[in-house]
């Protein structure tokens, strides 16, 4: 029997950390893993790795020839990963008049809470090969052949449940531990900084990284400490944490924000981003080409209003219009440009398109604006935003009251139309992740896991990451920024983990800390 074969057997969510080792672990490498590393960072705070699956003789290099979006399309510049099966049969017959092998192979998506499961497309692949060097050698043939493509090793397709991983788990129980789990930033939000800088100068346990960022900025529902700091993306899960981190809840969240003058008011459409750029999508209104969330597609609006306190830095410089507010909204300044600091204590609102005419019009001079903000979770209850409450907006949701859930395609990791490239390597193909959550005992987790290093820790899909946060007793999880920017980190220890970016650490918009 396979490896893959043993490993279609379900594992008990009860089970210990080392059971689930052993479960997901094939006999088919010949070799038992590992047993798990458990240190104490301080105590209450364990930190456990692991590794799961192992290396299989079914994993291999191939080469990926990218397909046209159309299929009359040309192809020494195709850049899709996967399209119709037409198109496929299209490219793949011409391979094959170059002397090639091709083969065809369907791509299916798993289900989610929010949307089926289904074939997502096809792909058309050429040989299998021991190393990464042979795979080039041959990618560098098909592209003289006139075709465009990217070499891929199999066991990271998000198919192979018993794919090498290794597992980072830094548990928090608050029955012992007397400190706080919260999120913090570098000396302003434009801007990144290392996990390792951020804990050294804080004096923090120990972190992960924690919400992706655009513009050096972090992107969605971004509230710290009670202060809304990033503008919400529109009925995206995301993960509200207070008590000092002692209680954790995964939900949708939306946010509106408000500016008044005298009788008048106007939605404002962000906060803390730079006006026109909606990153994700899923803004207040006018975004093109979609008012729905789409992960990692940014989306524009000509016509916007958004807001900036001190946390940011140094706003950016433009066209359009902009109000200078003092800590009591009293307009202190109304310029025909923008780019002003900051008051202490105060905001900016800066406008652009026919949102200036507006601002010009209705923030004069010496007048005071009110400005409101309303948070709601996925049942329109308003959330107050408390000094102890803090809020990351993140995704897709992982597991939410003890079942696996995942909103994927509310969370915009199903993409509109019909190139379906981001869905299939973002969501269903495997890469490094970082999640938080709460397990069954009432203690906090991070995770990191290890990918896009073949062998050793090839990365999850979805799918696979929300399936092992209940494995490892989760009852509440949310899935963090990913890929490069995985990153664990420990006072003792510095970097736990292998992150896979080739020049090691990356710098990041926030991140998730434990204090003493």
């Amino acid at each position: 029997m396979s490896r893959k074969a043993i490993l279609s057997v379900s594992v008990s969510v009860s089970v210990a950390v080392t059971m689930v080792t052993a479960a997901m672990a094939g006999p088919a490498a010949g070799a038992t893993p590992p047993a798990p590393e458990t240190t104490t960072v301080t105590p209450g705070v364990t930190l456990t790795s692991l590794s799961l699956g192992a290396k299989d003789a079914d994993d291999f290099w191939t080469v990926h020839v990218y397909l046209p979006a159309t299929i009359d399309g040309p192809l020494d510049v195709a850049g899709t990963a996967l399209g119709s099966r037409e198109i496929a049969d299209r490219v793949a017959a011409a391979v094959r008049d170059k002397g090639f092998e091709p083969r065809i192979e369907q791509v299916d998506a798993p289900g989610y809470a929010d949307h089926p499961a289904g074939v997502l497309g096809w792909i058309v692949r050429v040989g299998q090969y021991a190393t990464s060097a042979d795979a080039s050698a041959m990618l560098r043939r098909i592209r003289a052949a006139g075709f465009a493509g990217g070499t891929r090793y199999t066991a990271q397709d998000g198919a192979d449940a018993g794919a090498p991983q290794r597992v980072h788990v830094l548990r928090v129980d608050f029955r012992e531990f007397r400190g706080t789990v919260g999120t913090d930033f570098g000396p302003a939000l434009n801007g990144t900084e290392k996990l390792t800088d951020l804990v050294a100068a804080t004096g923090a346990l120990a972190g992960v990284n924690a919400q992706w960022f655009y513009n050096s900025a972090p992107g969605g529902l971004y509230v710290k400490d009670g202060k809304l700091l990033g503008s919400a993306t529109q009925g995206r899960g995301g993960m509200r944490i207070t008590h000092g981190g002692r209680r954790v809840d995964v939900d949708a969240y939306t946010a509106h924000v408000t500016v008044r003058a005298g009788g008048e008011s106007m939605e404002i459409d962000g906060v803390n981003r730079v006006p026109g750029e909606v990153w994700n999508c899923g803004g207040v209104g006018g975004d093109l080409p979609t008012e729905k969330p789409q992960h990692d597609l940014k989306c524009t609006d000509a016509s916007e209003l958004v807001r900036f306190t001190p946390e940011w830095g140094t706003p950016p410089a433009g066209a359009g219009a902009e109000a200078v507010l003092d800590a009591r909204g009293k307009v202190i300044a109304l310029n025909t440009s923008r780019g002003a600091s900051v008051p202490p204590g105060g905001s900016t609102i800066q406008a652009i398109g026919d949102s200036a005419s507006w601002l010009l019009d209705h923030a004069k001079p010496g007048t005071r604006l009110t400005v409101s903000e309303r948070v709601e979770d996925s049942a329109g209850r308003l959330v107050p935003l408390t000094p102890d409450t803090t809020i990351l907006q993140v995704g897709p949701t992982l597991v939410r009251d003890g079942q696996v859930s995942v909103n994927a395609a509310a969370d915009g990791l199903i993409r509109e139309g019909t190139d379906q490239t981001f869905t299939y390597n973002w969501a269903v193909r495997a890469n490094p992740r970082s999640m938080i959550g709460m397990d069954d005992r009432g203690r906090l987790m991070l995770v990191v896991v290890d990918g896009r290093q073949a062998g050793y820790s090839e990365g999850l899909g979805i799918a696979q990451t929300a399936a092992l946060m209940r494995r490892l007793g989760a009852v509440e999880a949310m899935n963090l920024d990913g890929g490069g920017s995985s990153v664990m980190v420990t006072s003792g220890a510095g970097i736990v983990n292998r992150p896979s970016d080739a020049t090691g650490e990356r710098s990041l918009g926030n991140v998730v800390l434990v204090r003493p």
